[in-house]
């Protein structure tokens, strides 16, 4: 199609933004893993490697100075470059590429192991932190802080275009891990049902991290006297500074506190990074199926260990938010914009549900089709739109970017956006017709080759998308639909099953033949007498039948459809299968 190539290279490109900068993160937590260790946590008091900056450091500003002047290193500007990698951030990246390496050598093989550790592990420690938390004082107001909406904030399209942004980093969805994952699950696999429980689980996991890490914040807002909205910063600095310094002040093995959260930040973040590394390794496993799969992760990996020392520099989390806003965040919700607009609008929204009955046999309720047709679309573009209209400059921790590395990072999106528009038009180059801009709008519709991979599903889907073109659906009853057939109103139900497509006929007309012969008498007759006799696609059924076994029954009795037996107003099953 037109779109579909240029928005698979921009969620590409957007996953491999995300998994450069969000390593860098999980490095910095193998460092505070690392230090954890030590007698005296090292962002309490004031070292001597420290050098003489470090003064009057005490547990409420000592967690900010160690992460920010001995982790990072920060720079107060980017103005004269970056700088070189710090040379222990640069060790814990490469422990963290090797960690990726190994989780991915044998793909989902190898990553499925993994991902038992990675997805539960976190919830234990979750849970721990939540029964402590909930124990210590002031612990309530920190909760409350967590749950109590601030309803001015709903009118701030800004906030939506974050949250939104949020849930498809947190999902998983529109850079490609989802779908690669998807691909390995058989044809029929519920995946209606998978859809559900991720999206739960998902929001399951935010309340309980939520109350988990609000629950020691508000202890920690208790003891210094501040509001929780000061001790519980946004970004990094949640995970690196604010909530370090509430664990210093545990009485009670704060080491062994340290160690099991940033343990369990490191198996969230590694888990995340095994599915944002599997995409990109897959598409080009699928490009290039020559090259054998350990070579070509460790090449994928080697590439993201590089691109990622820009991240562990001076000058690094300058870097992270330029990449994170231009490059991830604007990049991740263009393009989950352009997917919903390029299947409700262009693919066609009926087409996509017709597809999704064939494979579950279910059909969606109107919440999801008002949903994917008209609110999200609608609802991303008019967000997307106003939260640029009324942006403001970029900064970190206050500081703006120099005005070319702001054009730099604009000139970064708009290329990863043209990508759309110029594969559409080298795909409209590469479609018949007879001029230009009928082979642009050729380009818009599905290809031939477009549908199931496997010869036998796709046959299936060529008879029920044909049958679901040639009726007119209306929900009458329980699981049946109104038909209209010249005038006459039958009551017919098409069902897609395993290897088979049902046509449920209720009522039939008293003068309907069934038997195999040719004419309008046979079988292809009598189901084109109930369908439609103006459909021009009714050959591609006629063609396929004598490919498929056919049985008619009536009721519980299976009827001898070879003797030209007269049906009179009987419920009749013809299965066509494959």
């Amino acid at each position: 199609m037109f779109y579909s190539t240029g928005i698979g290279y921009i969620g590409m490109l957007a996953c491999v933004i995300t998994l450069s900068f969000y390593c860098s993160i999980i490095a910095i937590t193998i460092y505070y893993f690392i230090v954890s260790f030590q007698t005296t946590l090292p962002w309490t008091e004031c070292l001597e490697e420290y050098g003489k900056a470090c003064v009057n450091c005490t547990v409420s500003n000592c967690p900010q100075f160690y992460f920010s002047q001995v982790v990072v290193q920060e720079k107060a500007s980017i103005d004269d470059g970056i700088g070189l990698p710090n040379w222990q951030l640069t060790l814990c990246l490469a422990g963290c590429w090797i960690f990726i390496f190994f989780s991915l050598i044998k793909g989902v093989q190898s990553s499925g192991k993994v991902a038992y550790f990675t997805a539960l592990f976190p919830y234990v420690v979750l849970i721990i932190f939540l029964v402590r938390g909930v124990t210590l004082p002031g612990s309530l107001e920190g909760i409350r802080y967590f749950i109590e909406p601030q309803w001015e904030k709903i009118y701030d399209p800004t906030v939506w275009y974050a949250a939104v942004g949020q849930c498809f980093f947190s999902l998983g969805t529109g850079t490609g891990p989802i779908t690669m994952f998807s691909s390995y699950n058989p044809f029929r696999h519920t995946a209606y049902r998978d859809a559900l429980i991720i999206s739960l689980m998902d929001t399951f996991t935010s309340l309980l991290a939520g109350f988990s890490i609000f629950a020691v914040l508000g202890h920690l807002a208790f003891l210094t006297g501040e509001d929780v909205s000061v001790v519980a910063t946004g970004g990094p600095g949640l995970v690196f500074v604010s909530y370090p310094r509430a664990i210093a002040t545990f009485e009670f093995a704060p080491q062994l506190f340290s160690v099991l959260f940033f343990l369990m930040l490191f198996t969230l973040g590694i888990g995340s990074a095994n599915a944002l590394a599997g995409a990109p390794i897959t598409i080009l496993m699928d490009q290039f199926p020559s090259v054998k799969k350990w070579q070509m992760t460790l090449g994928a990996c080697i590439a993201g260990f590089l691109s990622g020392l820009m991240y562990v520099t001076p000058g690094g989390q300058f870097m992270v938010t330029f990449m994170d806003y231009y490059g991830a965040g604007f990049l991740l919700y263009f393009l989950c914009t352009a997917e919903v607009v390029a299947v409700a609008w262009f693919y066609g929204l009926n087409k996509f549900i017709r597809d999704i009955e064939f494979m579950l046999g279910i059909r969606v309720g109107w919440y999801w089709i008002i949903c994917w047709g008209t609110i999200i679309p609608i609802g991303l573009v008019a967000v997307l739109i106003y939260a640029f209209a009324t942006a403001t400059p970029l900064t970190n921790n206050g500081v703006e970017f120099p005005t070319y590395v702001t054009g730099l990072g604009w000139a970064i999106a708009v290329a990863a956006v043209l990508m759309l528009p110029a594969w559409g038009l080298h795909a409209a180059s590469k479609t018949s017709g007879s001029s230009f801009s009928e082979r642009v709008k050729n380009s818009f519709l599905p290809k031939k080759s477009w549908g199931p991979r496997a010869p036998h599903f796709r046959k299936g889907w060529e008879i029920f998308k044909t049958l679901g073109e040639m009726t007119y659906n209306i929900p009458v009853g329980d699981n049946t639909v109104a038909v209209k057939v010249r005038g006459v109103k039958e009551r017919v139900l098409v069902t897609p099953e395993v290897n088979a497509v049902t046509i449920r006929v209720y009522n039939l007309s008293a003068d309907a033949t069934i038997n195999e012969s040719s004419g309008s008498g046979g079988l292809t007759g009598f189901l084109h007498s109930i369908i439609s006799k103006k459909c021009h696609t009714w050959k591609i059924i006629e063609n396929t039948f004598e490919n498929f076994h056919i049985s008619v029954e009536s009721g519980a009795k299976v009827v001898n459809h070879t003797n030209g037996q007269k049906m009179y107003n009987n419920d009749y099953v013809i299965t066509i299968k494959f």
